[in-house]
């Protein structure tokens, strides 16, 4: 029942955290004007922008100096939203019974885990920094969790602690991020499109952006790994090799295939061999032609389509047989590899 619930929970406050709906301008400054008051200050003047990029490059009009988002955390609206915060927190967890700390660590597990991965992985990207105390506060992941706790654990909280976790839930669900300065607030649009894998965890599109703005600002993504635009359009072996990032290189491989790569690329086959963890599918062992070599296996586990993903890993370049690559890989010896039963 409380697994049912929280799921519930779950995928209703995550396709709130990555909407692509337009924002609720008028209910988001009402919930943020009425975070302002909490913390003894007049509603602010909101400046709005199109994204997350554009926020971090606005420095409006009646801002302190003082107040660049390098300098985010030690900001003082943002430091007293914190407070207020963490007082609900506090205040909230001090009522809860003894006997229902397994419901909450449950809930801990099923809504504020996988949330906080989820945003980390879907929205921290449009941020640089990408982390920080204020980001925090406004996942959503905390915000479930604490509804969670009373709609379905039944913690009851005061009519203080359901005001502030009301203004904190109706920000979170009619924006984006917003980054409080005391005079000023500027609230950024939701993305126009956000395209993630099944169940929202990671950024994923082979098609263009994963992350997109109105004003233009994009992120490519593939499984969760940022991109440049060539790998999903040009993924050449020049281009491949002069990629500094070995995620990058990866993925660019992956999209061009390995198959594909290797022949373009023009590696020298140095052995191949059926895979002992494998039954059925073999390994191949290249030469790059510098200071490392390419083993390509493919996956011991059925893709959600059905398939099996080929891959290459990266061996030393002493390393001349395929199986004793493979055992490398995990930390075995060649011997050793060979008596798995089966890999994934």
């Amino acid at each position: 029942m409380v697994r049912h619930e929280a799921a519930a929970i779950r995928e209703q406050w995550l396709g709130r955290a990555l909407s692509t709906r337009p924002t609720d301008r008028p209910a988001a400054e009402a919930a943020i004007s009425g975070l302002y008051r909490l913390i003894g200050l007049s509603p602010p003047r909101f400046h709005w922008v199109a994204s997350p990029a554009a926020a971090l490059e606005t420095m409006p009009p009646g801002a302190a100096h003082s107040e660049t988002v390098q300098r985010l955390d030690a900001w003082p609206v943002p430091t007293r939203l914190r407070a207020l915060r963490a007082e609900l927190c506090a205040g909230v967890d001090l009522r809860i019974e003894r006997e229902r700390q397994p419901v909450v660590q449950e809930l801990h597990r099923l809504l504020w885990l996988p949330l906080g991965r989820s945003i980390d992985a879907c929205l921290l990207p449009a941020l640089n920094p990408r982390t920080g105390r204020w980001y925090e506060a406004q996942s959503v992941s905390w915000i479930a969790h604490y509804d969670a706790l009373r709609r379905v654990a039944g913690v009851s909280f005061t009519a203080a602690q359901l005001r502030v976790l009301a203004l904190w839930a109706r920000a979170a669900a009619s924006c984006h991020w917003w980054w409080p300065r005391q005079h000023v607030c500027v609230v950024s649009e939701r993305p126009v499109a956000l395209h993630t894998e099944e169940g929202g965890a990671r950024l994923h599109n082979p098609d263009g952006p994963a992350l997109r703005y109105a004003d233009g600002w994009r992120i490519h993504a593939l499984h969760g790994t940022r991109v440049p635009g060539w790998v999903l359009t040009d993924p050449t072996p020049e281009r491949i090799a002069g990629e500094p990032n070995v995620e990058v290189r990866r993925s660019a491989i992956e999209r061009l295939g390995w198959s594909a790569y290797v022949e373009l690329a023009g590696l020298r086959l140095v052995a191949s061999a059926p895979d002992p963890g494998n039954p059925g599918f073999e390994l191949r062992l290249y030469d790059t032609g510098g200071s490392s070599r390419v083993l390509l296996a493919v996956n011991g586990s059925l893709e959600r389509d059905g398939s099996r993903r080929q891959y290459g890993l990266t061996v030393p370049p002493y390393l001349g047989d395929p199986v004793a690559a493979a055992g490398w890989t995990y930390g075995l010896s060649a011997d050793q590899y060979s008596r798995l039963l089966r890999r994934t």
